[in-house]
């Protein structure tokens, strides 16, 4: 995975891959790629071992605590009111849909694949909600609650979930040629995202946000996690649960935050930056977290 982002980033800088590749190649993830490939594992998989209702309540509590908590630091804190929302958001918002099932594919495969597209779509929407509403009240500008409704119900990721969900409750056996053609979608999804973030990755004045860049990779590989693992282990949470809610919140700050910061209003250049370092981070502290994990509790191994 880290190969794929490096070489990503190298061929950015030889000229291979330019940012309007990386903007319409994002979109075709997004939109059809990633869809595919969360709506291939789901239908094919168990939908009872799928939907566990405390690993997801989990999800959104240890979210909401930590998003709490860099509320109370960045009031303290932090004196630009347009980099409030940016630190808050990069400190919860995990890149869950690419990094993250990519981490879960390569340790559990397609059973930790689909376990974690569910873990995903419910941490899409509070994910969603909370950024939304944090960088318009920085902004200074009116959330709008029916956009934000819009732009849940639209949702590619969430709408593929619900079909996948479908399929499998039903155990509708779908043609040959729709299943092996989705399956191409879903075979693109990974190394072109991992390219993409690779040359999306942006390393300029970093000095002058270096401190604020640092806490929040902290808050997003380690703080984020052991809320999230603690709060597992507190309710009993092992094996492969524990394993995914893990890999997935160790993911780094979502590239989408870039994004949403430089459309609703705030600073994008620290958005960036914050992207950039806890990607880097985020492999050595997932592989050392998952070490610690498989020598102190009951984590479930591929």
């Amino acid at each position: 995975m880290l190969l794929l982002i490096v070489a990503g980033y190298g061929f950015y800088r030889q000229g291979l891959l330019d940012d309007s590749f990386v903007e319409k190649a994002s979109r075709l993830i997004f939109n059809y790629a990633l869809p595919a490939l969360l709506f291939v594992n789901i239908s094919i998989s168990d939908i009872s071992a799928l939907t566990e209702v405390k690993t997801i309540g989990i999800g959104i509590s240890g979210t909401l605590i930590v998003c709490a908590g860099f509320l109370v630091w960045v009031h303290f804190w932090v004196p630009n009111r347009l980099n409030k929302g940016v630190i808050v958001q990069g400190a919860f918002r995990s890149n869950m849909g690419i990094i993250g099932l990519a981490y879960c594919a390569n340790a559990y495969g397609s059973e930790g694949l689909a376990y974690a597209s569910i873990f995903l779509g419910a941490l899409t929407i509070v994910y969603n909600v909370l950024c939304v509403t944090l960088l318009n009240v920085y902004a200074g500008s009116t959330v709008n609650a029916t956009r934000i409704l819009k732009g849940i119900i639209t949702n590619p990721i969430i709408l593929s979930i619900i079909a996948g969900l479908s399929v499998s409750y039903y155990a509708v056996t779908l043609p040959t040629f729709i299943s092996n053609s989705l399956g191409y979608f879903a075979q693109l999804t990974l190394p072109l995202a991992l390219l993409c973030t690779g040359a999306a990755l942006r390393f300029r004045n970093l000095g002058s946000y270096w401190f604020l860049v640092l806490v929040t990779t902290v808050g997003k590989c380690i703080i984020y996690p052991m809320v999230l693992v603690g709060l597992s282990l507190a309710f009993d949470v092992t094996g492969l649960s524990l394993g995914v809610v893990f890999l997935m919140a160790t993911s780094p700050t979502a590239a989408a935050s870039y994004v949403m910061v430089r459309k609703i209003g705030g600073n994008h250049q620290l958005a960036a930056q914050i992207i950039a370092i806890s990607t880097l981070a985020s492999v050595p502290i997932t592989i050392a977290g998952y070490y610690l994990m498989l020598q102190f509790t009951s984590i479930a191994t591929a």
